[in-house]
């Protein structure tokens, strides 16, 4: 026996209600006046609620990019429109031999990155490299007779001199 949130009865049986956003502790007249009762989960929100609930993995693929091995060279957006220019093709003609809208490679030879499909996809049409194999870009360590890991002090003591 609890209290009414609503109209204030005391020591009355409540059910835990919502109304509007929050939830309440109402007695069963103020849940049958006000209409409070639970509705029932549409059946499409009821699906999306048990798909959360289960572990989802997501499909594998092949994606160069995320193995990290090779990398999209800086020049990418240059080198897509001179392969192109040189092959005397509009970017629409690209497109269509790529089978890939006008709008994608515009936004690749402005230099928006393009999906490892579409990288995979001007490589083969226009013969040229886009990937290089990654190399860390500066690598640096000290070594001492204790063999510790580079510290703060040390990399700016390097970088000091």
């Amino acid at each position: 026996m609890s209290e009414c949130e609503i109209c204030g009865a005391m020591k009355v049986s409540t059910k835990s209600v919502l109304m509007g956003k929050a939830n309440v502790n109402a007695c069963m007249r103020c849940v049958e006046k006000l209409g409070l009762n639970p509705k029932q989960v549409a059946p499409g929100i009821k699906l999306s609620q048990n798909r959360t609930n289960t572990s989802f993995k997501p499909k594998r693929r092949n994606d160069i990019m995320s193995k990290q091995e090779k990398e999209l060279v800086d020049n990418f957006a240059s080198k897509i429109a001179s392969a192109r220019n040189s092959k005397g093709w509009n970017q629409a003609e690209l497109g269509k031999r790529m089978a890939e809208t006008v709008n994608v490679i515009k936004s690749a030879e402005s230099g928006k990155p393009p999906t490892d499909s579409v990288i995979r996809k001007f490589e083969r049409v226009l013969g040229i490299s886009l990937m290089e194999l990654s190399t860390p870009s500066e690598t640096s360590r000290v070594i001492k007779g204790n063999s510790r890991g580079m510290t703060l002090g040390d990399f700016f003591n390097q970088n000091g001199d």
